[in-house]
């Protein structure tokens, strides 16, 4: 498999694991749609509130520290695979990301969980920033 060091389109993409995926086009489509549900997960991660406050504080943090551990290594396996530069590993990471926020963390279906002049409680973990 040849190493591209630029961005480039096509599905010869080699993504996290050799050999993977394929050279077919399912497969390619298959890696795409791992990679945007990655993204939208770490979405997910950032502005969901799985602790509540009957919850005591060893116990909160704990659930945050696990949480904040999954979401870091999720970002990072997304990370790993945009460095295949293949174009539409990009922008399944950006869609992912993108439309994640869209339903979490934008006011579109609702108050916006991130917006401190409410009062709604705020997700578990702070947002991830670039």
């Amino acid at each position: 498999m040849e190493t591209h060091m630029t961005f480039f389109w096509g599905k010869t993409a080699e993504l996290l694991f050799a050999g993977w995926p394929c050279q077919s086009f399912f497969s390619y489509a298959v890696a795409l749609i791992f990679v945007f549900l990655l993204a939208f997960t770490v979405e997910w991660l950032s502005h969901t509130k799985l602790t509540t406050s009957a919850t005591g504080n060893v116990a909160a943090g704990l659930v945050q520290t696990i949480l904040y551990s999954i979401r870091v290594g999720l970002a990072f396996i997304v990370m790993l695979a945009v460095m295949s530069y293949n174009v539409g590993v990009l922008l399944a990471a950006v869609a992912g990301y993108s439309i994640g926020f869209l339903v979490y963390g934008s006011r579109v279906f609702g108050p916006s969980k991130i917006d401190p002049n409410l009062n709604l409680g705020s997700p578990d973990l702070p947002p991830l920033n670039c």
